[in-house]
């Protein structure tokens, strides 16, 4: 059952991840941790995520545009390190508080909830009319870079942040979905490669068959949205990234994710 639940949510994520840039991660996690324990769950995912980013880096990887790769890829891998080492080297930092609801608690931790005011604010820019024709210069995409990077390695929720200033940057939509797949995918290298001493002590090894399953249909979910992407407007590129932002932040700010 776990096979047929986890895989059908990879295929269908995949599918709308697939243009909002970010995701995949974020959701499949949590389908996750229903059946296994969550350190097992953070590295099966993990696991899913990377193979997935480096397909679709065969996809679209040569639609990356390479002056804004250097400016914000170079600064969000660097920052990605240092997130990742904080991450395993800081004591665990106090709640801002919990609640119950559906017999559950929740925990509200204080990165994720400085992640969540961030994508609000990001998500509102591209929804509110005078914002929407902003765009960031070049010179602000080494801060957003760095801003993704290191608050990737820290939470792992770096691709929200990342969308967030590439979709401002005046990208065409699959110099956009080209240039934030080559990032994730280093982001991803990089943070995963710090989190191996993790990985070591949980049970990937039993678990390869149902990796294996999970990938594919990731896989098949991004190749199916790269089929539909000639049919995707830039305007719809923009609010799909818009709402998952939001949706994002409020189960990150909620404690949810």
């Amino acid at each position: 059952m776990e096979i047929i639940i986890i895989s059908l949510t990879a295929f269908l994520v995949a599918i709308l991840t697939f243009f909002s840039g970010f995701g995949l991660g974020t959701i499949l996690t949590p389908v996750f941790m229903v059946f296994f324990p969550d350190d097992l769950a953070i590295a099966l995912t993990g696991v899913v995520h990377f193979f997935n980013n480096i397909f679709k880096l065969f996809l679209v990887g040569s639609n990356a545009d390479k002056q804004v790769l250097i400016r914000f890829g170079i600064p969000a891998v660097i920052a990605a390190f240092a997130g990742s080492w904080v991450l395993l080297n800081i004591t665990d930092l106090e709640p801002l508080f919990s609640y119950e609801m559906f017999g559950r608690t929740f925990i509200v931790e204080p990165v994720k909830f400085i992640i969540s005011i961030l994508l609000i604010i990001f998500a509102m820019m591209d929804l509110i009319p005078y914002f929407q024709n902003l765009k960031f210069g070049k010179e602000k995409l080494p801060i957003g870079g760095a801003l993704s990077g290191f608050f990737g390695g820290l939470s792992g929720n770096q691709g929200a942040l990342r969308s967030a200033f590439l979709i401002k940057a005046g990208l065409s939509k699959e110099a956009f979905i080209g240039t934030a797949v080559v990032v994730s995918t280093f982001v991803d290298f990089t943070r995963l490669s710090v989190y191996a001493t993790r990985f070591a002590q949980t049970d990937l090894g039993n678990n390869t068959q149902l990796v294996a399953i999970a990938t594919l249909s990731a896989i098949a979910g991004a190749y199916l949205g790269n089929k539909l992407l000639k049919k995707v407007t830039l305007k719809f590129l923009q609010v799909t990234v818009a709402i998952m932002l939001i949706l994002i932040s409020l189960a990150l700010g909620a404690g949810w994710i």
